[in-house]
């Protein structure tokens, strides 16, 4: 590589990728595509800012998973100031797609599979994050795949039952905007919109597993039934031999 080529080409801001201290930039390292994540410029100089920055690309680094999006560095950008470095995921929003009409049933299935999968690795690893919404979920170009951006600020020992069940609510509105653009009428995943967003926190589904059983339907339930059968009856059978030979 010449020593004369600039390491930073083709800089560009994407405003609909703002968060809410943060602007988000694409732009070329060393000839490679990267997104640029950088605080507002009136908050670069504030010391708290700097520090909020700062602790969320340590939470971050060390996740990996295919569908949350992957930090690479972090480094100072001439004109941006320190800027988180991720892979590339250009392409758009599910939000974008919404408003656009091109919510399709693969989009629907990536929904209520991978993004049930990127939040139960984002609980497992105690992850505290902005709530999950169509604006932070990307379907990249060409190939579709999703990627969850703006996935953590904080880790803690453990996540709180609050923590884990707003998560559940905000999947719930997610895949509700979803089955309303595709007019997808399944009983089963409207049903699971209804109950993970109750009102009341109780009604809700208590955990990811439970919320993925509920999403498979009868098949898994089916299982369930022939596993606690089989229990059942391989339990009174030793209770039989039990009573017929008390020595077992």
């Amino acid at each position: 590589m010449s020593s004369d080529q600039p390491k930073w080409t083709e800089i560009e801001h994407l405003p609909e990728w703002d968060e809410e201290f943060y602007e988000v930039y694409t732009a070329k390292k060393h000839g490679k595509w990267v997104m640029l994540k950088t605080l507002r410029p009136e908050l670069r100089d504030k010391a708290e800012y700097r520090e909020m920055i700062e602790k969320e690309f340590d939470v971050r680094y060390n996740l990996a998973h295919p569908n949350i999006i992957m930090i690479n560095d972090f480094e100072d950008v001439p004109g941006l100031g320190m800027c988180i470095i991720t892979d590339d995921v250009y392409g758009d929003s599910l939000r974008k797609l919404l408003d656009s009409g091109k919510v399709d049933a693969d989009i629907q299935e990536k929904v209520v599979t991978r993004l049930v999968d990127a939040i139960s690795y984002i609980q497992t690893n105690h992850i505290v994050h902005h709530p999950i919404r169509p604006e932070t979920i990307i379907f990249t170009e060409n190939i579709r795949n999703l990627k969850v951006i703006d996935v953590g600020f904080d880790q803690r020992d453990n996540l709180s039952h609050a923590d884990a069940s707003e998560d559940i609510y905000n999947f719930g509105k997610v895949l509700g905007e979803v089955l309303s653009a595709t007019g997808d009428r399944s009983p089963r995943l409207h049903k699971v919109v209804e109950r993970c967003t109750a009102a009341d926190p109780r009604r809700r589904f208590r955990d990811v597993p439970d919320l993925r059983m509920a999403i498979a339907g009868n098949s898994n339930k089916r299982l369930y039934i022939v596993i606690i059968s089989f229990l059942v009856v391989m339990t009174a059978i030793l209770g039989w031999f039990a009573v017929v030979d008390p020595a077992l």
